[in-house]
Parts: structure tokens; C-alpha cells; sequence
């Protein structure tokens, strides 16, 4: 009787996981291998019908247009911004928004976002007109260094009614919490918190597309995801579980960071992923809306 019991209740949650759970295995929809200039590239984004991406910390402050159907770079924009750690890009219908708030090891406490006018961009005066949103995380106290082990980290924000909405790379709770920052408010503001859904994975970038959040990440275990909320109020995304994706391992696919949304389909980008059993390299992959469902 036992053993029936058990049989039965493993039935019932292998068919509950697999409404949750399809295999979109994106090596098939590789665009291209991206330009060596681009080996950590770290967020995409569309801006006025192009696709901008740019690299995470350590390397330039450049932002690169590239090209949807080759992953050709396009055009390079200089910023002359600081990049210590650059994770994600937004946009509302005047700015773009670049976020320099990565924090593996939750240590920091000048976490900002730079708001840059886009024509200052394309006149190569960003430097002087870009200003600094900077924000905390109220309910974090505890600053001790915790690599890749805390629940203070981002990579992954939207723009949104008016507000920026930023989602956490949680690596210990390995959930996505959702806070809201104010675009105008001058000086260090509290990150308002809205709502917490336990993702299973760490988010490494988001994209807003006809009323669906796409939250995109992986595990420790190279595991690749995407999950896609539907907004169910304004702003609001977790109260409903969401149609989630394994994109494949990292280990061939890539380190997955970015994800852009159009009328099309879905943008995905990898960085260079370094392992003892080989190399990944820099990719652009292109999911069209009829292999989502």
C-alpha cells in the first residue's frame, strides 16, 4: 500500500513539474559567435528598435550596438562613465539606463545606476550629462563578504510606469526578490521591496515585453533557465507561477547574461564560459515567439 502511495504521489509531481517545465534547448537558434570584443558582454537591450549590449566590470565603459540578424557590432558608443561592475541596461522614451550595481560578494554600498540621455550618447557627451541614481537595500545590515554566497546581488532591471524595477541575483536563497527605485529622487534612496517568488535559479538579466516579465539565469550547476511571468496588476509579476524554460547547460550554450524581447521573439546572449572540460564561446541566439508557449 505504501509503495502504491509513493508511486502515485511521484506520478502526480512529475506531471505538476512538467506543466511548469519545458525544454528549449537554444543551441539550435544560434545567431552568431559574437566579436572577441564582447567575450563578457552583460545585459541586453533594445533602444528605439536596435539592440544594444556592453561589457560587465573589469573591461571598458563602452556601449555596442550589434547587428539582430549577424551579431556584427555595429556602431561603439563611449561613455567615459566608471565601470566597476556593469550588469544591466533600460531604457524609458528619453534614457537609457546602465546599472553598476553587481555585487557577488554583497559587499558594496555605492550601488548606482547611471541615467543617460540617448542623444548625448549619440553626440559623444555622456560623460557630462549622465547623472547617478544611487540606492541601498534596506533590509540588508550585514556587509561581510560573502562570494557568491548572499542575497544582495543584481544583475537585472526594467523601466517600468515610471519607476525602475530591479530583480536580485539571490545566490543563497537562489530567489529573485523584486524592488522599485524612484528615476527622479535626488540623493541615496531605500530600494522599495514589492515581492519575492523563489526562482530555483540566479537571475542575470530581465526584459519587459507585452505585459510578461522574462527572468533569465542559471545554477551552480551550469543549469540554464528562463522563466516568464504574466503581469497580473500594474508592476506586479509573482503572484502567478510562470512558464519556465531549461535553455541548456552553460558548458555549451554559454554564461548566459542577457535578454532582450521584441514583436519577434527573444534575444538571448552568453559570455565566454571557461571550464576544464573545453570553452564556451561569446553568443548571440534568437527564440522566435512560435517556439514559446
Amino acid at each position: 500500500m505504501n509503495r502504491i502511495l509513493l508511486f502515485l504521489i511521484f506520478v502526480i509531481f512529475q506531471s505538476g513539474f512538467a506543466q511548469n517545465l519545458d525544454f528549449l534547448k537554444i543551441r539550435k537558434f544560434e545567431v552568431s559567435v559574437l566579436s572577441d570584443s564582447l567575450k563578457e558582454n552583460s545585459g541586453l537591450h533594445f533602444v528605439r528598435g536596435k539592440l544594444y549590449t556592453f561589457n560587465d566590470g573589469g573591461n571598458s565603459s563602452e556601449i555596442f550596438e550589434i547587428d539582430t540578424k549577424s551579431g556584427k557590432i555595429n556602431r561603439t558608443f563611449t561613455t567615459g562613465l566608471q565601470n566597476q561592475d556593469w550588469e544591466a541596461m533600460t531604457s524609458d522614451s528619453a534614457n537609457i539606463y546602465i546599472a553598476d550595481f553587481g555585487s557577488n560578494a554583497g559587499m558594496r554600498k555605492d550601488l548606482k545606476i547611471y541615467r543617460i540621455p540617448f542623444e548625448s550618447l549619440l553626440t559623444a557627451s555622456a560623460l557630462g550629462n549622465a547623472r547617478e541614481i544611487t540606492f541601498f537595500y534596506p533590509q540588508q545590515t550585514d556587509f561581510t563578504k560573502r562570494l557568491i554566497d548572499n542575497d544582495y546581488d543584481a544583475e537585472a532591471m526594467i523601466f517600468l510606469n515610471g519607476k525602475i524595477h530591479l530583480f536580485t541575483k539571490e545566490w543563497r536563497s537562489r530567489a529573485v526578490t523584486h524592488y522599485t527605485l524612484d528615476p527622479q529622487m535626488a540623493g541615496n534612496q531605500p530600494a522599495q521591496q514589492l515581492e519575492t517568488f523563489q526562482t530555483d535559479f540566479v537571475v542575470t538579466d530581465a526584459s519587459y515585453f507585452d505585459k510578461k516579465l522574462y527572468l533569465i539565469g542559471y545554477t551552480k550547476k551550469t543549469e540554464v533557465f528562463l522563466s516568464v511571468f504574466t503581469e497580473t496588476q500594474p508592476g506586479i509579476f509573482f503572484q502567478q507561477e510562470p512558464q519556465k524554460y531549461y535553455l541548456g547547460s552553460a558548458l555549451s550554450i554559454g554564461q548566459i547574461e542577457g535578454i532582450a524581447v521584441d514583436g519577434s521573439g527573444v534575444y538571448i546572449s552568453g559570455e565566454e564560459f571557461r571550464s576544464p572540460l573545453g570553452t564556451a564561446r561569446q553568443r548571440l541566439y534568437f527564440v522566435p515567439n512560435r517556439k514559446l508557449h
